[in-house]
């Protein structure tokens, strides 16, 4: 693989920085190889890169909404087309095991932007109000995406497809940490032949990019999926000047397992989502609270399927779970084990150290603990990696009182065979999305969260419209 410093996209044009010569190393973690140079973005093209949007934005956005779903839809095309090399970019640069790249990862690009697509066909985009009047809805303005490494296309796709179909420009900023699959979907976008200065994506740092990014004058709104630290910073820089924020943030789901629930069917189950994506996932069931009647045999069935899981290379097929993003992320739930461990839990499988079978590559120990209560560290903190903790509930009011004892509210998740106290738990805890029995949630249902989880929404028509204004017009429909 090539180790020429990747470039950023800026007004229709592949260029390094203007002035900056730094670069970043994205690592392999499975192999702690360098796989890609990023070309460090600095201030200047930062500024550069908003003002070709702005500069784009009011031809653009006077273009039809049918002429832009036609290229949203070559862009589908062109994406299907190169879906093999989109799988392999996202297992090497953030360790998702095949499959799972192949199945999830990958395939919400095409997933978000047909949604999209759908949404937009679907939606009433004028209407009538009141004796005269109407309602419309228009492009935002100029928009700044910044985008994580866990779910990397998903995240760019879903900010990106509606601020193309709605007639927005942008600035995207990916994670320099996974800058492959970015890399690779710009080169789709210029495929599809959007019009210059439309779409631009800069490589950087935070530290580099990112405040010019968030408190510059010429954008209106920014759409960010990261830590809930990063994200309150963001709103801060965006306050100055109104900006609109939708932000995506941490995790700390809570898992209800209800006594009537099929256990082993149940536990296993969010055992096993707990640690997809390696436990790299803001909406992972990372807090499985269990009746206190079959507690320890849930324990003892969380234990097993934990012992149990498979770890592997990336790039292989199969049921196995792949290396966590980086040695710094590695440390961290290292550490967090440790808490864990510190605190009085009960470690029944993993714990710290790499995980055996492997000398290199930043593989955790899948890692279950017992006997935990709601105010330890591990219970509140997003750690972020394959670490579950139990915890005992008396009553369903117990038990909700527990889940909603949280800092984040972003996703729940409820087990029983009785529909109607399923139905009525989902309701009272306060997240922004609920699973029942396993249920995955569609492309077009909204997904964000309460709390320190964020604001706005994503997905379907609930992700087109935080990137439109709402206009009403007075005496529109008088003769």
């Amino acid at each position: 693989m090539s180790k020429s410093p990747l470039k950023s996209f800026i007004n229709g044009a592949w260029v390094l920085p203007a002035t900056s010569t730094a670069t970043v190393d994205a690592i392999n973690p499975a192999t702690e190889e360098v796989c890609a140079v990023v070309a460090v973005c600095g201030h200047d093209d930062a500024d550069r890169a908003v003002q070709a949007a702005r500069a784009a934005f009011d031809g653009y956005a006077a273009t039809t909404l049918e002429h832009r779903i036609a290229l949203v839809e070559k862009l589908i095309t062109i994406f299907e087309r190169r879906y093999d090399e989109m799988v392999t970019a996202i297992s090497t640069e953030m360790g998702a095991p095949y499959d799972l790249s192949y199945d999830a990862q990958a395939e919400s690009g095409p997933g978000h932007l047909k949604a999209t697509v759908k949404a937009v066909r679907e939606m009433a985009w004028d209407y009538d109000v009141g004796t005269d009047g109407i309602v419309t809805h228009e492009p935002i303005g100029v928009c700044v995406l910044i985008t994580p490494w866990n779910w990397p296309i998903n995240q760019i796709v879903c900010k990106v497809g509606p601020a193309l179909i709605t007639g927005c420009t942008m600035v995207l900023k990916p994670s320099e940490m996974a800058p492959l699959s970015a890399q690779l979907f710009a080169e789709m976008v210029e495929e599809a032949g959007f019009p210059k200065g439309v779409f631009n994506m800069i490589h950087g740092t935070g530290a580099s990019v990112g405040d010019t990014l968030t408190s510059h004058p010429e954008v209106d709104m920014i759409s960010f999926t990261g830590s809930t630290r990063a994200g309150i910073q963001i709103a801060k820089n965006a306050a100055d000047t109104v900006k609109r924020v939708a932000q995506e943030l941490g995790g700390k789901s809570a898992n209800i397992v209800f006594a009537d629930s099929d256990l082993e069917a149940a536990v296993t189950r969010g055992v096993l989502h707990c640690y997809g994506n390696t436990g790299q996932s803001c909406n992972a069931p990372t807090r499985m609270l269990v009746e206190q009647s079959v507690y320890d045999e849930a324990v003892a069935i969380a234990a097993r399927v934990a012992k149990a899981a498979q770890l592997g290379d990336p790039m292989k097929k199969g049921p196995h779970y792949g290396p966590v993003v980086s040695k710094a992320h590695y440390d961290k739930i290292q550490g967090l084990i440790q808490v864990g461990i510190d605190e009085g839990a009960q470690l029944v499988a993993g714990g710290t150290g790499r995980a055996e079978g492997f000398d290199r590559g930043y593989y955790v120990k899948p890692t279950v603990f017992a006997g935990v209560h709601n105010k330890m560290r591990i219970a509140q903190e997003e750690v972020f990696g394959p670490v579950l903790v139990l915890i005992p509930f008396i009553d369903e009011a117990d038990a909700i009182a527990i889940a909603n004892d949280s800092p984040y509210g972003l996703y729940a998740y409820v087990q029983t065979n009785d529909m109607d106290r399923a139905r009525r738990v989902a309701r009272l805890m306060r997240a922004g999305g609920v699973s029942i029995n396993g249920t995955s949630q569609d492309y077009m249902a909204p997904f964000g969260g309460y709390k320190q989880s964020g604001n706005g929404r994503e997905y379907g028509e609930f992700g087109v419209r935080d990137f439109l204004e709402i206009k009403s017009i007075s005496g529109f429909r008088t003769a």
